[in-house]
């Protein structure tokens, strides 16, 4: 692989003296927004969202979950610069490097590959992500943080080696998988960017990913199918219901279904029903609550399929967290283990859906 198309180096910022150049990324065209239209450049939601979604969920729009870019290089070191819009780092359940921290992956003939993580210590953080790589030019993905949002992220390279646009996704590939949901699609609480379910699935099917995880208020408001209804992605997974209380779940999937429906036709719809937490098989009142939010579920599904809405699909709960009960932080929210467990039922789901939908 060689670096094409490479940035002029005049875009870069450079201290006198100093043998680092430091290239913004938005030079390097950052993939998971699903709106241009933002007051701020990294924020998830639209301008025109302030004062239509419910505050909380406007808030939560200014973090980065799901963002990333990639970028082909020759640099055998590479180093991040980020300033975080919040002095909160982590929190008391999920650590620093996924709730504010850069993550970083490498290409290889036999895929994607993890390289090193920017550890936040303040706001502002200037760190190396990786050093010694081979020879040769090669392709990167740099997440941005989960839980915080950011007002600039710059990639170091050696003022001797150049930096280039990622490759073009394959034809067929272009759309991206939006997810939609909770804390857990939002990604907490993995221990680093790259290992939330929506990431892990990006780099498995080879698809560009928009996250539209809400901590808490994935809740399937009419506003919100609205807004998603506006995109035009492969499939909406829908993965909302461990926010949702059962009058919701009622009320609220068949007409959020029908909105994205009118605007797309024929775009797959993907319901997932809640995860069962660990401890459910001990505690009653928690398997009895996700029985019946997933027969609620189920029977949307029905009443939907029974209406004549096509290319809708459904993904059942039961081993979203494996079989282990190993898979989350508290019983709800998933550790890295967990993930990869999600990703292992999504990627049975959303593999026949794509190549049904694909050239």
């Amino acid at each position: 692989m060689s670096v094409d198309n490479a940035l002029d180096p005049g875009l870069a910022k450079a201290g006198e003296g100093e043998e680092t150049l430091w290239y913004d990324i938005r030079h390097l065209d950052v993939e998971g927004k699903g709106w241009q239209d933002t007051g701020a450049f990294y924020d998830r939601l639209p301008a025109r969202a302030e004062g239509l979604v419910r505050e909380p969920v406007w808030n939560l729009g200014h973090h980065t979950a799901g963002m990333c870019v990639r970028f082909v290089t020759d640099a055998p070191a590479i180093q991040g610069r980020w300033t975080l819009t919040s002095a909160n780092l982590a929190m008391n359940h999920m650590a620093a490097t996924g709730v504010s921290g850069l993550d970083l992956y490498g290409k290889t003939k036999a895929g994607w590959r993890w390289l090193g993580v920017g550890r936040p210590t303040a706001q502002t953080n200037a760190v190396q992500l990786v050093g010694g790589l081979p020879d040769g030019a090669r392709e990167h993905m740099l997440y941005l943080p989960l839980y915080n949002g950011v007002t600039s992220v710059e990639v170091g390279i050696p003022r001797d080696r150049r930096i280039a646009k990622g490759a073009p996704r394959d034809p067929g590939r272009q759309k991206p998988i939006l997810f939609y949901g909770t804390s857990i699609t939002q990604g907490g609480c993995a221990a680093r960017p790259g290992m939330a379910y929506p990431s892990l699935l990006g780099r498995r099917l080879g698809y560009p990913v928009i996250n539209l995880g809400f901590s808490g208020n994935g809740k399937m408001e009419p506003e919100m199918a609205s807004l998603l209804a506006e995109l035009d992605p492969a499939v909406y997974a829908l993965d909302a219901l461990p926010n949702m209380s059962l009058q919701e779940v009622v009320e609220r999937v068949e007409p959020f279904v029908r909105t994205l429906r009118r605007a797309h036709p024929e775009t797959a719809v993907l319901l997932v029903e809640e995860r069962t937490s660990p401890n459910a098989p001990l505690l009653a009142s928690r398997g009895e609550g996700h029985c019946a939010k997933r027969a609620a579920m189920r029977n949307a599904y029905e009443n939907l399929t029974t209406e004549g809405v096509r290319n809708l699909h459904y993904l059942h709960g039961d081993h979203l967290l494996g079989e282990d009960g190993e898979g989350t932080v508290d019983g709800s929210h998933p550790t890295d283990l967990g993930f990869v467990q999600m990703a292992d039922a999504f990627e049975v789901a959303l593999r026949p859906i794509l190549r049904a939908g694909g050239p």
